[in-house]
């Protein structure tokens, strides 16, 4: 296999912390890599490094096989929000052909002179097939108008246009931060299968655990600013992670027997010394470094009280909501209850994130009642990301909400306790939210939500931005949660672990209920779609 990719000591730093130091690795065509660190370890700061977008600190050399093309797929799509669709991608793709971007303006220009000068400049250049891959890559990600306006996609929306401009690029070397952000199931598991039967070489970050298993031969793990790569899959991974780890422990335990030895030797008398080899004093200090090391990983810990909930929860009585012309909700009706654990899902655009917020009081039904129960305490957590003053610090923003949090056995702790516990050491109680990353963020946005003791959770899409050891840790949360829960999300391992119920949205406010996990789900599609064959 020809290596398409060599790394050299490269390094990246911010302020006085290491993201990583002098890493080195190769890349060999067909790998599938996934590049897995909790937050703010340097995942996007080294594929940005490898993209061009940003520089090593000290050198280092990225160094790509000759002629061969890279595509980058940033985790935000910087675009123009004036621009239509079909603009957009082709301005992204560099303007591949001017005879394109001529025909698309005359199309829309009403001169019908100048829209057969422009037919006949496609004719003579060929245009016509590189305009008929760009409508059909865009068709079969569901983009269907070309001609509507950048600004007016959502989130889900644009993020598929960049896999569009990624995909239309024919590269053999993709580099995608976060692919699955904000797309819907259906997309994910056609990305999934376009990954799996590409020839293309692949390094990527993602938290989609199905998704990292079923794509990926190779993992790399940052860890204490150092790479280690494993063959195979996620699966795979963590197995070979363990043994590195019981491997790496016995290696510590046995220096630090030995520095125990050496320590008496070291604290005797100058006497006691004489004559002895000066190496024995330098291999002393290289020992205790080595006994020094600590393979402690720290996670996040959720320990909140859950609010007491009544009988009543929230009923909704023959909900309707249009936008416009757009049905959003058609009649819906139903009385939640407590325990309840209800994972919504369904294409980009349905209603999901509106059905969130009509729950959650932020907005009101054209008809229709929706009653909400007095002890009732929602915990919100929005795919809009936490809210907060320009320059407003960390510890500002939490005690902003209060001073003290209750805990799962009736203690209190303080706020700065609680920060703690979330991952943010003193040192980061003072910087400015604005400067965190987003998976900082995201985890910033979680502990306010927490920190309230909901005894509702409603989760817009929670897995975005978020690493997998904080995934876990929510999962297990979330399993014993004693209140009710209400999730959005396309991330579908997250679905199988934390819900038994499921509303499926679809077109024109309709709203189909299963009982069950959503592999189970799945394969019940399955089943009468073979069935109807």
């Amino acid at each position: 296999m020809a290596s398409y990719l060599q790394v050299e000591n490269i390094s990246k730093s911010y302020g006085d912390r290491t993201l990583f130091s002098n890493i080195s690795f190769n890349i060999n065509e067909g790998d599938k890599i996934a590049l897995v660190a909790p937050n703010g370890t340097g995942k996007s700061s080294l594929l940005k490094i490898l993209a061009g977008i940003e520089l090593s600190d000290r050198g280092g050399e990225v160094k790509f096989l000759k002629d061969i093309r890279v595509a980058f797929l940033d985790q935000t799509m910087s675009f123009n929000p004036n621009h239509t669709v079909f603009e957009e991608v082709y301005h992204q793709m560099g303007n591949l052909s001017p005879e394109i971007g001529e025909y698309e303006a005359a199309l829309t220009s009403g001169d019908s002179k100048r829209l057969e000068r422009a037919i006949a400049a496609m004719d003579a250049s060929g245009g016509w097939s590189i305009e008929q891959n760009i409508r059909q890559v865009l068709s079969t990600l569901k983009i269907e108008r070309l001609d509507q306006p950048m600004g007016e996609l959502s989130g889900g929306e644009a993020k598929r246009v960049a896999l569009a401009c990624m995909m239309l690029q024919n590269a053999e070397f993709l580099i995608m931060d976060e692919p699955t952000n904000h797309l819907d199931i259906d997309i994910i598991e056609y990305l999934e299968g376009y990954l799996q039967r590409s020839r293309c070489t692949l390094l990527m970050v993602t938290h989609d655990r199905y998704f990292l298993d079923r794509v990926c031969n190779t993992i790399m793990e940052i860890d204490r600013g150092k790479l280690y790569t494993y063959r195979g899959n996620y699966t795979e991974y963590l197995e070979k992670r363990e043994e590195r780890y019981e491997n790496m422990q016995a290696e510590i335990d046995k220096s630090r027997n030995l520095l125990r030895r050496e320590l008496e030797w070291i604290r005797s008398t100058p006497q006691a010394r004489t004559g002895k080899a000066r190496y024995r004093i330098n291999a002393f200090y290289d020992l205790k470094d080595k006994a020094s090391v600590s393979l402690r990983t720290d996670n996040v810990e959720i320990d909140v009280a859950t609010s007491r909930l009544g009988r009543k929860i929230i009923d909704c009585e023959d909900i309707c909501l249009k936008f416009g012309e757009r049905k959003m909700l058609d009649g819906f009706s139903y009385k939640f209850t407590r325990g309840e654990r209800i994972g919504i899902v369904g294409r980009n655009g349905v209603g999901k994130s509106t059905f969130l917020n009509l729950i959650s009081g932020g907005l009101e039904p054209d008809s229709g009642t929706i009653e909400r129960g007095e002890t009732l305490r929602i915990g919100y957590y929005s795919q809009r990301g936490i809210s907060f003053k320009k320059g407003q610090t960390v510890l500002e923003c939490v005690q902003d909400i209060a001073e003290v949090v209750k805990a799962s056995d009736g203690h209190t702790v303080s706020a700065t306790t609680f920060l703690t516990r979330f991952l943010f050491p003193p040192e980061t109680f003072n910087k400015k939210i604005e400067i965190l990353s987003g998976g900082e963020q995201r985890r910033l946005y979680l502990l306010t939500v927490m920190m309230r003791n909901p005894n509702m959770l409603i989760l817009d899409e929670p897995t975005n931005d978020l690493d997998i050891m904080t995934l876990n840790v929510l999962e297990e949360h979330l399993k014993e949660f004693k209140g009710s829960l209400i999730i959005v999300s396309h991330d579908r391992y997250f679905l199988d672990k934390t819900v038994d119920h499921l509303f499926i949205f679809e077109e024109n406010g309709r709203i189909k209920d299963f009982v069950g996990q959503y592999s189970e789900y799945r394969e019940y599609i399955k089943e009468r779609e073979e069935a109807e064959r």
